[in-house]
């Protein structure tokens, strides 16, 4: 008798991190829910409140109500972005993973453009920004921060400070993350190369924030910042304790690649 392979269908956990984001996240929930009927997948829609201060936890509360597929996570205070994103990122249950900011400067309709290209031989669909929608001064910190980072931890990825990914949750059961600032994006993508899997950079669109404030731009977050920067090029580039090319053990090792969105896996 011979033996057939079963394919199992994937599912799709869609993930938003939410801190003093009353105005945003109750169109983002409703967008998620629309992307994860239209795509067939088996899904849930898991929101980690971050000791949200407005009246995000009542808004929250009353969307469960309407979504049975939304899970609400509480955290009792302000733990920060990273400790946020480690947070949703554990408790995701589905085989695939994306995630995008609350604050509505990303449209989470766009996921259902990501989605074709997590095809098989790709694990991270990683998005860029086609052009950043923010204040002048942001969009120059933005670039010279980008350069510097791609210089200090030599990523592949276009964008790396663009919060709007799908990934595969096998691919992050193979990296150990415990940043609790924003360097966790950096050490998110960083680890994920080095561990050896396939990025696809796919565009876009960053709208103006309409609601609320960044958290980011003060002199003591942009100091914690510097110093957790630092922390984290010893920890990969010196300590060198990050798993590396542990993806795809049964495949020949070879640098994880990032392509184009469009090109075919294995194209280049």
């Amino acid at each position: 008798m011979s033996k057939t392979a079963f394919f199992m269908p994937e599912s799709l956990t869609i993930f938003f991190p939410c801190y003093n984001d009353a105005g945003t996240i109750g169109s983002l929930v409703t967008g998620a829910h629309v992307v994860g009927r239209e795509s067939g997948l088996d899904f849930e829609i898991l929101v980690v409140d971050d000791g949200s201060k407005d009246n995000s936890r009542q808004i929250l509360e009353a969307l469960t109500e309407t979504y049975p597929e939304l899970r609400v996570i509480h955290h009792p205070e302000n733990r920060g972005y990273g400790a946020v994103l480690i947070t949703g990122l554990t408790n995701a249950s589905k085989s695939l993973v994306f995630y995008t900011d609350g604050d509505g400067q990303y449209d989470v309709l766009e996921l259902r453009k990501l989605l074709p290209v997590l095809q098989e031989g790709v694990d991270v669909v990683n998005g860029y920004k086609i052009s950043r929608s923010d204040p002048f001064h942001r969009v120059v910190i933005g670039e010279v921060y980008l350069a510097l980072m791609r210089l200090l931890f030599q990523f592949r990825v276009r964008d790396v400070d663009c919060d709007f990914r799908l990934m595969r949750k096998s691919a992050l059961e193979k990296i150990h993350l415990h940043h609790a600032s924003g360097v966790i994006c950096l050490e998110l993508v960083r680890k994920l190369e080095l561990a050896g899997f396939r990025f696809v950079d796919f565009p876009v669109h960053h709208y103006h924030r309409v609601h609320g404030r960044s958290q980011f731009f003060n002199f003591k977050r942009l100091f914690a910042t510097a110093l957790n920067i630092f922390r984290l090029f010893w920890e990969i580039n010196v300590r060198r304790d990050t798993p590396r090319n542990v993806a795809h053990p049964a495949l020949p090792r070879t640098r994880p690649e990032v392509v184009a969105a469009g090109t075919p896996p294995g194209s280049r």
